[in-house]
């Protein structure tokens, strides 16, 4: 999303997830071939605090590693991340938007995990993209695949009722921020690249009162709780209307609450 429009983001509700949220980077990068040759250079897309991005520095400690984002709020908890890695590599982050971002160098892997969906044509970002990957290189991301689920379905209509309609109109994300996997296959696949795309939805137990509210309030309710910042009665009203909605969808049960949570995947990777 571009800066003027980009929701506030709040790391320490973010992370309150983390390790659900990490899952599925770990999954992505177990299908990646290790880059070969001298040490790799890397790019983190929507790194967010960093946590995930120390993933990559671990399974590849000699590389130069940039991660990049345009929260404010999720870079600052980067800096406890950043310096020489264990390997003799780097860890940096920069700020970025990726509506626009530009490869500023050649990499041997760039990579995005949950970002995309934030980011409105991202389809035409993979060729220019790509052409920075040095041969043999890979691109790779996992998106949320979600937008038909309870979770934000129920939002959207929400938002859309007429309480709410005029004051979140076009707040949340579409129905199509996250396209088909046919669609990336094949836009892949066009660029001349070997591709592996597929999905999988994880069983996710939350636990706590409303942990599927809680889980919403660090991801998908930010432009909703961004757009009512400055009305804190309003947003608090919203928050109790969604809460009571979610109660319905994603019943508590005595091990948790089950939040179904399917993911897509892609990894292509160009020819050397």
């Amino acid at each position: 999303m571009s800066a003027a429009t980009a929701p506030t983001w709040d790391p320490g509700q973010y992370l309150r997830h983390a390790e659900h949220r990490a899952r599925p980077f770990a999954d992505l990068l177990a299908r990646v071939r290790p880059p070969t040759g001298g040490p790799a250079r890397i790019a983190d897309l929507g790194c967010g605090p960093g946590n995930v991005t120390v993933q990559l520095a671990e399974r590849w400690p000699a590389a130069r590693i940039t991660g990049y984002d345009n929260s404010p709020e999720m870079l600052a908890g980067t800096a406890a991340y950043a310096g020489p890695t264990a390997g003799g590599g780097r860890l940096d982050f920069a700020e970025a938007d990726l509506t626009d971002w530009a490869p500023p160098r050649t990499y041997d892997l760039i990579v995005s995990n949950a970002a995309l969906q934030w980011v409105p044509g991202h389809l035409d970002s993979f060729g220019p993209w790509l052409d920075a990957i040095a041969p043999g290189g890979t691109f790779a991301f996992q998106v949320p695949d979600n937008t038909d689920a309870p979770l934000h379905a129920l939002m959207r209509e929400l938002a859309a009722s007429a309480r709410w309609k005029e004051r979140l109109a076009g707040v949340l994300r579409r129905e199509d921020s996250v396209h088909d996997p046919l669609v990336y296959l094949e836009r892949l696949a066009g660029l001349g690249c070997s591709v592996d795309v597929w999905q999988t939805t994880y069983m996710q137990i939350l636990h706590g009162g409303d942990a599927v509210l809680d889980w919403s309030m660090g991801t998908g309710m930010r432009p909703v709780l961004t757009a009512l910042a400055d009305d804190p009665g309003a947003r608090d009203a919203f928050v109790a209307e969604y809460r009571d909605l979610l109660r319905e969808a994603y019943p508590a049960a005595p091990h948790g609450t089950v939040l179904p949570f399917r993911r897509l995947f892609a990894v292509a990777r160009r020819p050397d």
